[in-house]
């Protein structure tokens, strides 16, 4: 982030604590309400796969093929197939079952004051909604350990809606489903060019660095 977005990030979001936050809240999921990886998740994720390459070849691999995983467009062993045609190499039933299952641990992480502070919101009549990039294996494994998903009024997954940020497609599902202009809705995700697609759209957007920071934003401190 430059010097200058970082100035004109600021000076959006005291704008809006100062004319008032939205009632409608959307909310990115990880590196937001869940942690990013941690550097063990990431080392066990590349132990997994055991492909005698570099890590940065393995990385290079798992992230410029995750697009069409995040949405919806192949599963998690056609995922992997992928990695393993890219790094030149082959991995067996059970080693990709083996790699799903780190990946899910390695992004399962949660931020406890952040999931305290959406059952806050939603507890004081806001609308909190959920847009997250998430393939379906990891969807699934949140959904059956975080009952606390059902604050989410309305939740823009995207191996669900088939399309991932920072695609316009992917807001404007979140908006119809919300039924509010996108003015009506601040959203908030660690990400800058993230907000900067939700902005594009009318939305009002917080880059998130810190729940303290978010409740600062949010007129709650």
């Amino acid at each position: 982030m430059t010097g200058t977005e970082t100035t004109e990030t600021a000076e959006s979001e005291t704008a809006a604590t100062e004319a008032g936050t939205p009632q409608t809240l959307l909310f990115d999921m990880f590196g937001v309400i869940a942690r990013v990886q941690s550097p063990e998740g990431r080392a066990r994720l590349v132990a997994a796969a055991g492909a005698g390459v570099s890590e940065a070849e393995f990385w290079e691999a798992y992230w410029s093929l995750r697009p069409p995983y995040d949405s919806g467009r192949v599963n998690g062993p056609g995922y992997w197939r992928s990695v393993a045609d890219a790094l030149g190499t082959r991995f067996d039933a059970q080693r990709t079952v083996a790699l799903v299952a780190a990946d899910v641990a390695s992004w399962s992480a949660v931020d406890e004051e952040m999931v305290a502070l959406i059952g806050e919101l939603a507890a004081s009549g806001r609308t909190v909604a959920l847009l997250s990039n998430i393939p379906e294996e990891l969807a699934a494994h949140y959904e059956h350990h975080h009952p606390w998903l059902a604050h989410f009024r309305v939740r823009g997954l995207s191996c669900r809606i088939g399309h991932a940020k920072p695609e316009a497609a992917a807001y404007e599902w979140c908006l119809r489903r919300l039924g509010v202009p996108g003015d009506g809705v601040l959203f908030v995700d660690d990400r800058e060019e993230n907000v900067r697609a939700a902005r594009a759209l009318g939305m009002r957007g917080h880059v998130f660095t810190s729940a303290r920071a978010l409740r600062t934003a949010l007129g709650l401190s």
